[in-house]
């Protein structure tokens, strides 16, 4: 298998460059199917049956398929996203590109890397005849990157029908693996007052912008006092009009985080009491939102799944590591569901998000050796 993996490397950069040439982003519905069209005839063409979803009432593109019977548990569920946060229009701008090791271009790290590092990881299988001896979901959606509104029950439904789940987010340099990520949400203040002249009767007025200053202080109080277990971010400001006229209305976002499922109730509980808590006259507060996305925090299943992962590292010769982080992804929903869920195996690449981002083209043989390795274990302890 190692052998024909090192001689597709050549065909898993090509195939990256039309990926990361696709323009995808969440709001994209053509270019997000158009990128699943492509992943759609590779994996008939090794037997997977697969079925494009379009969910939720923006009818979003998610990638469906299987190599097993309808009503079959899955042994591993390959789970990763088809969207990117570049807006259409990027791809023109700075297209695929590489370098020496490095390939960069919208959304080569997040995650159209870790897409190709699925399907190639699933051709070799097949090719080496491991596919018969498993049964494989794979679930790509198509709005990860604002939030899986649509797409989440779909993916927590198959988590659910899954021994196993690898999520194909990038592999942190270093070849890092995400067993641990924070749970979020966020939360939107707004502060409803009475405009007036700020010059002639200011008095007359109740100053929004005003309380959402006192409730920018009061969250970085809690923030504060939080410490590691949660934080409370204020990202984002508005109010007013015209520098003459006090604001009737004004708004504030926050972004939350949550390192473990006993760190949401007291993080949910003070928001919802910062509306009995106003400090300016006539001013009144509502809150919207909550923390949406559980924390992904590794279980003894998921240590022990680890383990293999480790052992097969060892024996290709790779050294690896996992580690935690504040970042959420898809797989936060899964791992809720109990089942064991390994994050961070696409390709060893960083910057996402940015104009800089990329993947180290040397990883591409080892990572889809290592996972291949650990899919063709699983089979042989599964016989």
């Amino acid at each position: 298998m190692k052998a024909f993996i090192e001689s597709r490397k050549d065909d898993y950069i090509r195939d990256l460059e039309t990926l990361v040439n696709i323009d995808s982003s969440s709001d994209n519905l053509a270019g997000i199917e158009a990128v699943a069209q492509f992943l759609i005839h590779r994996l008939e063409a090794i037997g997977f049956s697969s079925r494009l979803r379009n969910l939720g009432d923006r009818r979003v593109p998610c990638l469906q398929a299987r190599n097993g019977p309808e009503d079959e548990t899955f042994d591993i569920m390959f789970l990763g996203h088809m969207d990117t946060v570049f807006p259409t229009g990027e791809v023109e701008k700075r297209p695929f590109a590489a370098d020496g090791d490095r390939a960069t271009g919208p959304g080569v790290c997040d995650m159209k890397a870790g897409l190709l590092v699925a399907l190639h990881i699933l051709e070799a299988l097949h090719h080496d005849g491991v596919l018969d001896q498993l049964s494989i979901g794979v679930c790509f959606n198509g709005d990860e990157e604002v939030g899986s509104a649509s797409s989440r029950s779909w993916i927590e439904a198959h988590a659910r029908n899954s021994q196993r789940v690898f999520v194909f987010e990038p592999c942190r340099p270093g070849h890092r693996f995400v067993l641990q990520r924070k749970g979020g949400g966020g939360y939107t203040l707004t502060a409803r007052g009475t405009s007036a002249h700020a010059g002639v009767e200011p008095e007359k007025g109740a100053n929004a912008a005003v309380e959402i200053a006192h409730q920018v202080i009061a969250i970085q109080r809690f923030n504060d006092q939080a410490g590691e277990g949660a934080s409370a971010q204020v990202t984002v400001i508005r109010g007013g009009e015209k520098t003459n006229i006090i604001p009737d209305e004004a708004r504030a976002s926050v972004d939350v985080r949550v390192a473990r499922k006993s760190d949401m109730a007291p993080v949910e509980a003070f928001f919802q009491s910062l509306p009995a808590h106003t400090h300016v006259p006539g001013v009144t507060l509502t809150v919207s939102g909550g923390v949406g996305r559980p924390p992904m925090a590794p279980d003894d299943r998921t240590l022990a799944l680890w383990r293999l992962i480790e052992a097969q590292a060892s024996n290709v010769g790779l050294k690896i590591e996992s580690i935690a982080t504040g970042g959420c992804s898809d797989g936060n929903f899964a791992s809720a569901q109990g089942v064991p869920t390994i994050d961070g195996m696409g390709l060893v690449g960083a910057n996402a998000h940015r104009h800089d981002e990329y993947v180290a083209l040397g990883s591409i043989v080892p990572q889809i050796q290592l996972i291949a390795s650990v899919c063709k274990t699983i089979a042989q302890e599964k016989a």
